[in-house]
């Protein structure tokens, strides 16, 4: 559900603000077009995320998780949220100078940017148990080969 909403958003909804906004007499605001930009960087860090996560736990469900293949599913997740972070912080950036945001506005959003670089800093630390994890199962899996080879 979350994949189909991301896309119908990125493929109906930006567009049609995107030609709202270009049907305006003028210049497109530049939080406009800053804040379109956003929400399909946005949704293409959702999308990541959640094939990530749906193939995670694909493996969860095959009991194959411990294996280190499945690190390669959860690299994505960090730079995903972390370049999530950095956009935010960007669009932040170029809120702030004007008048048509106020302040406490910018302030929120820099605060989600530092909310998602945190986010970002506790799946990278999963990451690590998982590897962690994974090399146990290893050396766990030859102990019983060995074990049993006394046995």
């Amino acid at each position: 559900m979350v994949l189909a909403g991301t896309l119908f958003v990125q493929l109906f909804m930006v567009p049609m603000i995107a030609v709202n906004e270009v049907s305006r007499p003028g210049a497109p605001d530049v939080p406009a077009v800053a804040l379109l930009a956003y929400l399909v960087l946005a949704g293409i860090v959702i999308e990541i995320c959640s094939v990530c996560v749906w193939k995670l736990a694909t493996r969860v469900a095959r009991s194959t998780l411990f294996d280190p293949a499945s690190s390669k599913y959860v690299g994505p997740i960090i730079w995903s949220i972390a370049a999530g972070s950095l956009a935010t912080f960007a669009l932040a950036a170029l809120l702030a100078p004007g008048e048509d945001i106020a302040p406490g506005m910018v302030l929120l959003i820099g605060g989600f940017g530092i909310l998602l670089a945190g986010i970002s800093v506790i799946v990278f630390v999963l990451r690590q148990l998982l590897l962690q994890a994974t090399q146990t199962e290893a050396q766990a899996a030859a102990l019983r080969t060995e074990l049993g080879g006394v046995i």
